[in-house]
């Protein structure tokens, strides 16, 4: 190998560990699954490595939404009223505006952010633009002002979404975010921010995790298919029968860590041999099973930072039924006891709320006394 080579090699496999540590600490998933009967179940884990003070968050229709340019270009905001109700989470650790990362709305348009760290990078708003929004207000925009994912590929291509690290102060990254939308109709979008860029994608794996870039994945996926849910019963070895010691043998070589492309893999292909589900209960039991399979334990997904133990693990999760406007949600240490929010409810009371994540009621009581009486 040339010394010239040699060099930019060095680099590359340099600039590979780089963004393999950067992306190593946002180990997020989302799921979708429509079952027979037509319900659409989007789900999703939430993993960091840093105590976010995650909050639910209801906001009524009528919300008011401001899109805003850089503050140096002195542009003029556009003051809008959300067309829609809707619910979702932020990190309350972020000061100033919510910045939602999860949510849906009334119409059945839900929403996942995922963090794409090395890869993303925002648009740049001109003096000449006259549509544009924050990453920040992204989330709030998107689930007040559209109802499906049909409108949002026709209009958001219309706006510059940009990005201030002045704006952003309260959290240790800076929102590098990528976001899958799926509506009640199982029709889903990704929306990337590559090289200045707005990159829009079928959803054709049904997840999304992290870095790399979503078309980078579904080319990863290409080097799992000899994966099967059939496994091989026996071969003739020498004459001899070998059997196999259990089942499942088809899936041998689906990877087993925590990177996001093995968790892309892994989710993917359970998600597509996984039995396809008759109606919301079944499919949301399913979606629970999916979400376990990339759910991180504390203190087995850790790197160091200087001399600081770095532990990532999945602080919540939340399952959205789409069609019927219901969610289930769940923090770390309430994991077997989801709560079950009745949305349709929350959105006609009208009425602005705040939860913070790990405050829900879970429940709590022991029903041994009633199983025994």
């Amino acid at each position: 190998m040339s010394k010239f080579l040699l060099i930019h090699f060095r680099r590359y496999i340099v600039s590979i560990c780089l963004l393999s540590f950067s992306y190593s600490s946002f180990a997020c998933t989302a799921i979708n699954l429509t079952a027979k009967d037509g319900t659409v179940i989007a789900g999703r884990t939430m993993e960091w490595d840093f105590e976010m003070q995650w909050e639910l968050m209801a906001l009524p229709k009528g919300t008011p939404i401001d899109l805003r340019a850089p503050a140096p270009l002195n542009l003029p905001e556009t003051k809008l009223s959300s067309k829609y109700a809707f619910v979702a989470v932020a990190p309350a650790i972020l000061k100033g505006a919510p910045a939602f990362l999860e949510g849906q709305n009334e119409a059945g348009l839900g929403m996942s952010g995922n963090f794409l760290p090395g890869f993303t990078e925002y648009q740049t708003v001109t003096p000449q633009d006259k549509h544009y929004v924050s990453i920040i207000d992204f989330g709030r925009f998107v689930l007040g002002m559209f109802g499906s994912v049909e409108e949002l590929r026709a209009e958001v291509p219309k706006y510059k979404v940009w990005f201030d690290p002045n704006e952003v102060k309260g959290i240790p990254e800076p929102p590098w975010l990528h976001f899958v939308f799926t509506d009640r109709t199982g029709e889903s979008i990704v929306i990337e921010f590559v090289k200045g860029q707005m990159m829009i994608h079928d959803n054709a794996a049904s997840v999304l995790t992290n870095a790399p870039t979503y078309e980078w994945h579904l080319l990863n996926v290409r080097n799992y298919l000899s994966l099967s849910d059939l496994g091989t019963s026996s071969v003739m070895y020498n004459g001899a029968s070998v059997t196999d010691i259990g089942q499942g043998g088809g899936l041998l070589g689906l990877p087993a860590d925590y990177t996001p492309p093995s968790r892309f893999i892994r989710a993917a292909y359970l998600t597509h041999f996984a039995t396809q589900p008759n109606g919301r209960s079944d499919a949301t039991q399913l979606m629970a099973h999916l979400l376990n399979n990339v759910d991180i334990p504390l203190g087995v997904s850790q790197s160091k930072k200087g001399k600081e133990t770095i532990i990532d693990y999945t602080q919540w999760v939340a399952i959205k039924d789409l069609t019927h406007n219901q969610m289930i949600i769940a923090d770390y240490a309430h994991r077997t006891n989801y709560i079950q929010i009745d949305l349709n409810r929350v959105f006609q009371s009208n009425k602005s709320m705040t939860w913070p994540i790990t405050e829900l009621p879970y429940p709590t009581s022991d029903v041994t006394s009633q199983l025994i009486e």
